[in-house]
């Protein structure tokens, strides 16, 4: 098996873009965006049962829904014109934080 580590990565990166996905959907009455989306959320929930097989649930899961909330997050920012604050950037860097000690302290 490839990486665990870099199957769940991309299965995060398929979850922000199911997640920004959902904005282009309007409600899912949108073919193509609805398409997409779907098409992303059974990709990302896919390879994360994948990176499951090796990694803990517990961690495999927190780690696939931070890399996911930071980066949807990130993106509504960067490119949806989000609030940009001292308050939700740090709140970010804690989820970054958690990842990051769940990656390290996990067997």
């Amino acid at each position: 098996m490839t990486n665990p580590w870099i199957v769940l990565l991309i299965a995060s990166l398929l979850e922000v873009g199911w997640a920004v996905g959902l904005k282009y959907t309007a409600g899912f009455t949108r073919l193509w965006p609805s398409v997409a989306t779907i098409t992303a959320m059974a990709g990302s929930m896919y390879l994360l049962a994948v990176a499951a097989r090796v990694l803990p649930i517990g961690t495999a899961y927190a780690v696939w829904t931070g890399i996911g909330a930071v980066g949807t997050a990130i993106v509504g920012m960067m490119l949806l014109g989000e609030a940009t604050n001292a308050a939700r950037i740090g709140c970010m860097v804690l989820i970054v934080c958690g990842v990051a000690g769940l990656k390290v302290f996990s067997t």
